[in-house]
């Protein structure tokens, strides 16, 4: 993997909603297929602290810390998985600016603080950036019980162990990005949401079950620069026969649920 960035996320907190999947569906890009487990689909708000945040070219400590808040939803193309970002609101207004430019993600300008004490963490944000929808989420959170990692299979791994990205341009086309870390060091998540109106910002109803929650204390982490998806030679194969079949072009590319 060609290395862009380096950095380490820090006081984690996954948040995870199970939806119906024709809810989630709509909101997501025909270019990708939505990914479910056991028939649902997932929801997730992802609180954290960016820490050392630095170009590959910079030696370690010389990052910046951004706090992060994200909605983001499970997605695969031509069977690799990844997320999808509804909106990523960090404290940082460059890092919104350099984002939106070279990655064309949803970041937004937020007012955050974190504050960490006795193993429990007091997160507040606020988006400010201009035209946008409000969004605030409140949350204090801390680990639960002993550290495990996820299971091969188990629902924490498919919400938590997932080292690529999805996001489309402005006209259409579908780019990626990777990330590599060790596997996450989890937790249950103690966690108290007390205001999240991320959904509301994203044309989502606010789930009314109580989130499944896990915790990390932190991962290093690798990301990769933005790339345009190249389809593979099967894609391109299959595309031309579902062409020949007649099929609307709408329809190509695309992989069943």
């Amino acid at each position: 993997m060609v290395v862009w960035l380096h950095m380490g996320w820090r006081d984690v907190l996954f948040a995870n909603w199970a939806a119906d999947p024709s809810v989630v569906a709509p909101h997501v890009p025909d270019s990708v297929s939505l990914d479910t487990y056991d028939g649902r689909a997932w929801l997730s708000v992802v609180a954290f602290v960016n820490v050392d945040v630095r170009p590959r070219w910079l030696p370690a400590g010389t990052g910046i810390r951004i706090p992060e808040v994200n909605l983001r939803t499970y997605v695969t193309r031509e069977g690799r998985p990844g997320v999808y970002f509804f909106n990523l609101d960090v404290s940082d207004p460059f890092t919104v600016l350099g984002a939106r430019l070279t990655h064309l993600l949803p970041y937004y300008f937020a007012s955050i603080s974190v504050e960490s004490r006795d193993d429990r963490v007091r997160f507040e944000s606020r988006r400010r950036h201009p035209g946008a929808r409000p969004a605030r989420f409140d949350a204090t959170y801390g680990p639960e019980g002993e550290r495990f990692e996820a299971e091969r299979g188990s629902l924490a791994e498919f919400l938590t162990e997932r080292d690529r990205y999805y996001t489309e341009s402005p006209r259409g086309r579908l780019r990626y990005a990777d990330v590599h870390h060790a596997k996450w060091p989890l937790y249950d998540a103690d966690a108290t949401v007390e205001e999240n109106s991320l959904f509301r910002a994203n044309a989502f109803e606010t789930p009314d079950a109580d989130p499944i929650c896990y915790y990390s204390p932190a991962v290093r982490v690798l990301a990769s620069p933005s790339r345009r998806w190249t389809p593979s030679a099967v894609e391109v194969e299959t595309a031309a026969s579902e062409a020949d079949d007649g099929r609307p072009s709408g329809e190509r590319l695309q992989r069943p649920p």
